[in-house]
């Protein structure tokens, strides 16, 4: 059902775009037929504008991996380095909210530890929209920072790394069991902003899934009851997402972008100083604006990843298939 308004959604977005185009191209030729000028440049404009739905559109069109129309956890760790790397982190953090705000998607933080000085050593926000989990995927890894520290005197070029992890939202008709037996549960106290009770209170909880390894952690609300189901709903999330790359046959491995958070292990480089300039590795995309982009425009990067993905997965589809 979701998969047929998927594709009912991308087939009326199409036949909106060719009526819109052909609407522009008949005032192109009115405004030229009467020497209008201003109006002509306005519909080329419109045109222009259009050219970038259109390539929007072919983009979501790729969106087809089984939980690319879901809601998605999106989960920022510092990595070495102190305050540095905290403070790069919370420039992601900032980065995906600001990305998701521009689209119109709600973000709802469910985790986050600040770091002692300055920014946080993790953190974990739900994003909410349509196609949220396809476009964020292909953000998983590890991003690389380079510029003049804000934190020394001596004004000494810093490099700094925090891993991103991006995992869908599993829908109520998907069911993933959880043996107790695999699980460590601890309780303790939530940091940061939430008001007197979370702060003094152990009302945030953390699962440990033994198995795996995998750990999740939820201080969104003041109740430890809620912030139980909430890991919960992360954890089988999490666990759902395992499984979903075994079955896609991704390369990469899920904690790839955690275990290392390091050289030879990003997937992007932020250089502020001496020059700037953002440098996308695996796709060879580059802008030379970060303050742009760490204001939220991904989406030539976003794109350009899932291309690349897709055309990876069809290739060995059509290897498989000799």
């Amino acid at each position: 059902m979701r998969e047929r308004g998927r594709l009912s959604g991308q087939v009326d977005g199409v036949r909106k775009l060719e009526r819109d185009v052909a609407d522009a191209i008949g005032l192109i030729e009115l405004a030229e037929a009467e020497g209008d000028d201003a109006t002509a440049d306005a519909a080329v404009a419109d045109l222009e504008a259009l050219a970038a739905e259109a390539k929007r559109l072919e983009i979501e069109s790729l969106l087809s991996g089984e939980a690319d129309a879901n809601d998605c956890y999106v989960e920022v760790n510092a990595g070495a380095g102190g305050t540095e790397a905290q403070d790069w982190a919370e420039m992601l953090l900032r980065m995906y909210v600001r990305w998701a705000e521009k689209r119109g998607y709600k973000v709802t933080v469910t985790e986050r530890s600040d770091g002692e000085q300055a920014g946080v050593k993790s953190a974990t926000i739900q994003v909410s929209g349509p196609n949220a989990y396809g476009w964020m995927k292909t953000e998983s890894g590890v991003h690389r920072l380079v510029r003049i520290s804000p934190f020394d005197a001596a004004a000494r070029r810093q490099t700094s790394f925090a891993s991103v992890y991006v995992y869908p939202v599993i829908d109520d008709k998907i069911e993933i069991e959880v043996n107790p037996a695999d699980l460590k549960t601890d309780t303790f106290r939530a940091s940061g902003a939430g008001g007197q009770h979370v702060n003094k209170t152990e009302s945030g909880v953390r699962f440990t899934h033994i198995p795996t390894g995998i750990v999740v952690a939820s201080t969104q609300d003041r109740s430890q009851h809620r912030n139980r189901a909430i890991a919960m709903e992360m954890l089988k999330a999490r666990l759902y997402e395992l499984e979903l790359r075994k079955r896609e046959a991704v390369s990469d491995a899920v904690e790839a972008g955690k275990t290392d958070i390091g050289w030879g292990h990003q997937i992007r480089s932020y250089v502020l100083q001496p020059y700037q300039m953002v440098k996308d590795l695996r796709t060879g995309v580059e802008k030379g604006n970060p303050a742009a982009v760490l204001d939220g425009e991904l989406d030539e990067f976003m794109a350009a990843a899932l291309a690349q993905r897709v055309g990876a997965t069809r290739s060995d589809a059509s290897a498989n298939a000799r």
